[in-house]
């Protein structure tokens, strides 16, 4: 016969986890959180289906998760199997007429639908959608700057406006919104938007309580490259101050974080993709995984 106190003593580190995340799921309860989802979490198989399965566990929690996608792997594999030259320029990618029919087909046509089917495994929760569609996003074209001027790198845009109405409606439905990240312009072009600043956009445009941002890194590091340490927390003020000193990939990420609490997210949280079920960590528990920006009034870690 089984010893009922060694069977308890076994489960009881289980009690105590979701015991942790109790008051986590009563603050964010009914509340929005968007999700740029990037990095190796895109490519890699497991990290897929975890992430997708964290998703979901945030709509069954009784939060309403809304998740912002890029494809910049994809799009280049893509571009390269139809023999046709990619090129960047101040970190923006030079996109042809040509090179956005491939940006549209890659991100609306095959990372969206794949993460769409693996949500819906675990029930009939997300729906697909892009920028264009109910004029979600509008547009204008961006220029690159290089040397402190402009430079012309096509069909890449600028977000002016974000009409979350669509998106607030599959919410209410009970649904989860997968946003690719293309919007169209007033002037009747279609543009490649950087998804990082598309998901701040639209993060602020729904009010929502978290901004997530998966990237490669563990957060935002102190003094990068000599040190490893990450910062687990800093005000909208404090980062601003960091902006000019960062690596180049990290500067979207950074300026669509300030972007969102600057403009009503409650929080912006920077996080490992490649840690499966990060996202968990990070909401869920006492500790979190990564780096948290605050509004300036919260600073006293409030």
């Amino acid at each position: 016969m089984t010893n009922p106190t060694a069977r308890n003593h076994t489960a009881l580190p289980k009690a105590r986890i979701l015991i942790e995340a109790l008051p986590w799921l009563t603050r964010f309860n009914g509340k929005t959180v968007v999700i740029k989802f990037g990095g190796n979490a895109m490519v890699d198989e497991e990290l897929k289906a975890a992430f997708a399965q964290d998703v979901v566990f945030l709509r069954h929690a009784g939060l309403k998760p809304v998740v912002v996608h890029g494809g910049g792997p994809q799009i280049s594999a893509q571009l390269d199997r139809l023999g046709i030259a990619s090129s960047f320029t101040a970190g923006l990618r030079v996109t042809t007429p040509e090179t956005m029919d491939v940006v549209r087909m890659v991100l609306a046509g095959q990372v969206q639908r794949q993460l769409v089917g693996l949500l819906n495994e675990h029930g009939p929760f997300a729906v697909g959608m892009t920028g264009e569609d109910a004029h979600t996003m509008t547009a204008v074209k961006r220029h690159a700057i290089v040397d402190g001027e402009p430079v012309d790198i096509g069909l890449v845009g600028e977000i002016t406006h974000v009409d979350p109405g669509a998106i607030q409606a599959l919410l209410d439905d009970g649904r989860i919104p997968v946003v690719s990240s293309i919007a169209r312009g007033e002037d009747g072009h279609v543009y490649n938007i950087n998804a990082d600043t598309a998901a701040a956009a639209l993060a602020s445009a729904l009010g929502a309580e978290v901004l997530v941002v998966l990237t490669d890194v563990e957060g935002l590091y102190a003094d990068w490259p000599s040190s490893e340490d990450v910062i687990s927390q800093l005000t909208a003020g404090e980062l601003e101050k960091l902006l000019p000193g960062l690596a180049s990939g990290m500067v979207p990420k950074m300026e669509g974080c300030l972007h969102a609490v600057r403009n009503g997210v409650g929080s912006a949280r920077i996080i490992d993709g490649r840690v499966p079920h990060s996202m968990l960590l990070e909401v869920f528990t006492d500790d979190g995984i990564g780096t948290m920006i605050v509004p300036d009034a919260q600073g006293d870690g409030s």
